[in-house]
């Protein structure tokens, strides 16, 4: 399954040199953004032979950077371009955006207790609760594939997970805050992109919904810091070591050239291609993280990284064949709402 990734990653990009070069600095912003996450957020910064060092433990802080970064690029590129005029009422922004934090900070927090490969997976495996919050959020409704492949991830998930549970070393207490913290990840970041999309209908540009959210997600996480005095002490942390300030600007930058590339590929490609490329990114993640910071994987997480693969493919094909079909239907007659 994976040899093959390669060899469909460039098909599906191939249209035009444009795309290649696209492609190639996504995949790079995020696969440097995935590995610097976990380096932050598990790694030691100034360690001597007679220092031990410390780590870096506020992950809002990181949050902050990160959208504050975002939301200078968005509104740079909203003053410099011309923008479409859309009604939606600002206070919307905020539920995304609230939302959006919350995820975050979740994401951040689990890599504390859960490995990097393990968290993408359990991303990978948000299939089903985006789909139950489109139910809730949007009234969407889906076809039996949708169902089977949501139900394949998330065995393959599970797989990995329990054949991982034997070489923690953590206890039960810390592997189970993970879990929950996973678990906030993945309703939040559920309940982000359904309301995005519900707010879409107001015809904005994608980069004024990248301003929107994150002028609220400045305001709610400068706020929180502030409030429990942690913006001081994060800034001097990052003055007490030059390869943490390094590492979270490179991080921001990643994230926010991450945004702008995905925004680009939809408006270019299409929902297609970008959902194959963002498929290889979670397994080029995985490999990535496995080589530099030597987390195993068994042969029955191997199983489970296939299943869960396997399951992605086979959405992305079922989507193409749904699309074509879609096109042949009479005149006034609309196919199924899809995620």
């Amino acid at each position: 399954m994976l040899p093959a990734m390669p060899a469909l990653w460039y098909r599906a990009s191939s249209s035009s040199s444009t795309s290649r070069e696209g492609t190639i600095w996504r995949q790079a912003s995020y696969l440097t953004w995935g590995v610097l996450q976990e380096r932050v957020m598990t790694k030691t910064y100034g360690t001597t032979e007679t220092d031990p060092g410390e780590k870096f433990k506020d992950s809002q802080f990181l949050v902050f950077m990160n959208r504050i970064l975002a939301f200078t690029v968005a509104g740079l590129y909203c003053a410099l371009t011309k923008q479409p005029r859309h009604g939606a009422p600002m206070y919307k922004y905020s539920f995304a955006s609230l939302s959006n934090i919350l995820s975050s900070w979740c994401q951040y927090e689990a890599l504390k207790y859960i490995s990097f490969p393990t968290q993408v997976l359990a991303k990978a495996s948000k299939v089903i609760p985006v789909m139950m919050m489109g139910k809730l959020v949007s009234r969407k409704s889906y076809e039996y594939w949708e169902y089977l492949t949501a139900a394949l991830i998330s065995v393959g998930v599970s797989m990995f997970l329990l054949s991982s549970a034997p070489n923690r070393t953590v206890s039960t207490v810390t592997t189970f805050s993970g879990i929950v913290l996973l678990a906030g990840y993945i309703i939040f970041d559920s309940f982000t992109s359904n309301w995005q999309d519900a707010l879409f209908t107001y015809k904005m540009s994608p980069v004024q919904m990248m301003f929107g959210v994150n002028v609220f997600s400045c305001l709610f996480t400068v706020g929180s810091l502030l409030e429990q005095g942690a913006l001081l002490e994060s800034l001097r942390f990052m003055a007490r070591h030059s390869e943490f300030t390094a590492h979270a600007v490179l991080l921001s930058v990643c994230s926010a050239c991450g945004q702008l590339f995905i925004f680009y590929t939809i408006n270019q490609f299409g929902a297609a291609v970008f959902t194959i490329i963002m498929t290889l990114r979670q397994a080029f993640a995985i490999l990535l993280s496995c080589l530099i910071y030597g987390h195993t994987v068994t042969v029955v997480g191997g199983l489970g990284i296939a299943v869960v693969f396997m399951a992605l493919f086979l959405r992305v094909y079922a989507r193409s064949r749904m699309k074509k079909r879609s096109k042949k239907l009479p005149p006034g007659e609309t196919p199924v709402q899809k995620v």
